[in-house]
């Protein structure tokens, strides 16, 4: 297929296309809905393929059309406007900042035609980056391109998720090589072992920010180095370890190629953490001892640790690491022993290299995403600080936020822009703004709801026929994916990654009791659930069996459906048009989750144990919170949470949502609704999130300890 000729009049169409700014502004956006809305999905609102598919006849119409040119214009000045901006909030807040924050992770999640993420922790990260980009924040994110990404989900008839990896096709994802100051494309060289593996570096644009992000996958590397960075927390122990050392001290060549000088280090997870090993091997070379290196690197080194399950915390024992950074040393050689003493945790079977442990020890602040996982990563890391009160231990909290603008439903938005302030996207993490969501009307809120739940099933009808379609998939697949659900019916929604402690199948505790919500007369309830099991999980796809086993059993009559392949497309209609969105990990191990957040702004309530954020975001009338108030064996304390989850939903949530006025309007259930926006918006937006580790984190590291 020949790409059609871009018409002059609309040049900076594939600019616009390629920088996923894009994706959470509304007017950029409606460029490409307008310009073919069919070819817009079809290709799942990718931009940059949808150009190279688009008829000649259909850009030069465009090139023509009065009305699409307005949108253009507008959105390419949006979009110079936002990488230009002057007065931004940062530069008010800290007029005297210099440098960038360099922001390393393992994985972003951007938008799903640039499958680098697995699942919260990209999300996370890239949220962060695109509202430093708003806030005017100089982030530069760091990170890997995996050629091919994390695996696609498939389930085979009997309930078993398959993996299927499918290759990047470059030219239809939103990156271009990076360019060094001197022209060139940029190629690093790591020391990995004994011998030196090369990456070439792609970049992202996110409006103001960029992202810098490593391919190992050249001709020059020997065909086991091609693909230390092909997929997404693949192969074993020994890649973990080659892949995190690449990331860390090639990341940091990266920035010395790219002409970045960062004056402040940010760890997302302890992933990166060999950037340390780098960054004091460099000031060794200008002169400075191991100990003036290690302090400057703690003083600029900010680490942020996202779980309280021992198994997410990467740990090698210390052959490996030696074995893999032998060529790594340079000066920093005679030091060895230092720098390994720094990785030195014991978390039960025998002493390892923990690449947290390395983090928390080199980093001048650390926090938990949430305030219930600061207070746990205290308790859990304390022999860090043997002799430290747990109250004194130098771990804070920053709980976790959702981009707004990113998560937003159209509907909502629309609303927000007709009975808010005018100022209310630029003022979103002001809880003051959201008193004015009291004052829309109840039709009218309740209208947006039922729409954006007919835009779910809608989804999830088309998914179904498309898969029935084009995979030939059984006739039990179709039902399974969710085609006899009732567009009118109460839906929860549980989408997340599928695993032990998220505990996908409480709900199941007591079939029967759950078969009288599900098929109960004239007021039935209907659960949606979505979501991959990490490849090695086992007992996650153990999970993951039963729950799809059930969405294909009669008993349940088709009210219980599993959406494969979970992706950010689909995320996106799932915490919108759903009506309550269920949470039941086994507490404390959900650290904070931010799902129910994007729920909530869109007026969705959480039902949720007491975990992770809704330990401190639920306030009696935006959700409901399950709490038995038991604590005993695992198996009790399933069974009371399951009670507890029961009682819920039969005297509580379904009564309310049901309970309609003469216009058939549930006004109860929209004070919840309402609530729900008006309580997690501001509280729980990355706009908080971000000028938190701004003002607490960031500037300190940067020596600008007093904001304006």
């Amino acid at each position: 297929m020949t790409n059609p000729l871009i018409p002059e009049r609309l040049r900076r169409l594939p600019e616009l296309a390629a920088d996923l700014w894009w994706t959470w502004n509304s007017e950029a956006r409606e460029v490409f809905r307008r310009l073919d809305y069919p070819l817009w999905r079809q290709t799942a609102h990718n931009p940059v393929l949808m150009l190279q598919q688009l008829s000649q006849e259909m850009l030069n119409l465009a090139a023509s059309d009065a009305r699409f040119l307005t949108t253009y214009d507008g959105a390419l000045n949006a979009l110079d406007a936002a990488r230009n901006a002057r007065n931004t909030w940062w530069q008010k807040k800290f007029p005297d900042a210099t440098g960038p924050i360099a922001y390393f992770s393992a994985e972003f999640a951007l938008h799903q035609s640039l499958p680098i993420y697995a699942g919260g922790l990209g999300v996370l990260a890239g949220d962060h980056c695109k509202e430093a980009g708003d806030l005017g924040i100089p982030l530069i994110g760091v990170g890997f391109m995996y050629p091919q990404g994390y695996f696609h989900q498939a389930v085979s008839p009997e309930g078993w998720q398959q993996e299927l990896y499918e290759r990047l096709n470059w030219a239809q994802a939103p990156v271009e090589p990076a360019i060094t100051p001197e022209g060139q494309p940029c190629v690093i060289a790591v020391p990995l072992g004994s011998r030196s593996v090369l990456a070439s570096v792609w970049r992202v644009r996110l409006g103001r920010v960029q992202l810098y992000l490593l391919d190992t996958d050249l001709e020059e590397n020997a065909p086991w180095d091609r693909e230390l960075s092909a997929r997404l927390y693949g192969g074993d122990r020994e890649t973990r370890v080659q892949q995190e050392i690449i990331l860390g001290i090639g990341g940091v060549r990266v920035l010395q190629a790219m002409g970045v000088t960062p004056t402040v280090w940010h760890l997302n997870e302890g992933h990166a953490a060999f950037v340390v090993l780098q960054r004091i091997r460099d000031l060794i070379e200008r002169g400075e001892s191991f100990e003036s290196a290690l302090a400057e690197v703690r003083r600029t080194t900010v680490f942020t640790t996202h779980t309280p399950v021992p198994a997410g915390h990467d740990a090698f024992p210390f052959s490996l690491v030696e074995t893999h950074l032998a060529g790594a040393w340079g000066t920093l050689g005679s030091y060895r022993d230092k720098f390994m003493a720094l990785g030195d945790y014991d978390n039960g079977s025998g002493p390892m290299f923990n690449m947290t442990a390395l983090a928390l020890r080199t980093a001048g602040a650390t926090n938990g995403v949430s305030q219930l996982h600061g207070q746990v990563t205290r308790e859990m890391w304390g022999p860090i600080w043997p002799d430290v009160p747990d109250d004194k231990r130098p771990v804070r909290a920053i709980t976790n936020g959702v981009h707004i603008p990113t998560w937003l439903s159209a509907e909502m938005l629309a609303l927000f822009d007709k009975y808010l302030s005018p100022d209310w996207r630029d003022a979103h993490d002001d809880p003051a703004t959201w008193d004015r969501v009291m004052g829309i009307p109840d039709d009218v809120l309740w209208g947006a709801r039922n729409a954006l739940r007919e835009y779910l099933f809608a989804f999830i009808r088309e998914r179904a026929r498309q898969r029935w379609k084009d995979e030939h998939v059984s006739a039990a697949r179709v039902v399974a994916a969710g085609t006899l659900l009732d567009p009118n019916a109460l839906t929860l929604g549980f989408a997340r990654r599928f695993t032990g402690y998220k505990r996908p199948e409480l709900i199941f505790h007591n079939p029967d009791r759950l078969l009288g919500l599900l098929n109960a007369a004239r007021r039935p309830v209907q659960i949606v659930f979505a979501g991959k099991a990490h490849p090695a999980d086992e007992t996650g796809k153990h999970h993951l069996q039963q729950v799809y086993r059930r969405a294909i059993d009669p008993i349940f009559g088709g009210r219980i459906a599993f959406v494969d392949d979970y992706d950010l497309h689909v995320a996106h209609f799932l915490v919108q048009g759903c009506d309550v969105w269920l949470n039941n990990p086994r507490k404390p191990l959900e650290a904070s989750g931010t799902s129910g957040m994007k729920a909530s702004v869109n007026g969705v309530p959480h039902l949720s144990i007491g975990d992770g954020w809704w330990a401190e975001g639920f306030t009696g009338d935006n959700g409901w919170l399950i709490d038995p108030k038991f604590s005993g064996d695992q198996d009790a304390t399933d069974a009371a949470d399951a009670e507890a989850l029961y009682r819920l939903l039969e005297r509580e949530i379904v009564p309310t949502f049901y309970d309609r006025d003469s216009n058939g309007i549930p006004r109860r259930w929209l004070a919840y609704v309402r609530r729900a926006i008006a309580s997690v918006t501001p509280r729980f937006s990355a706009r908080r999130m971000v000028k938190q580790y701004a003002e607490e984190l960031y500037s300190t590291a940067a020596g600008k300890t007093t904001p304006v």
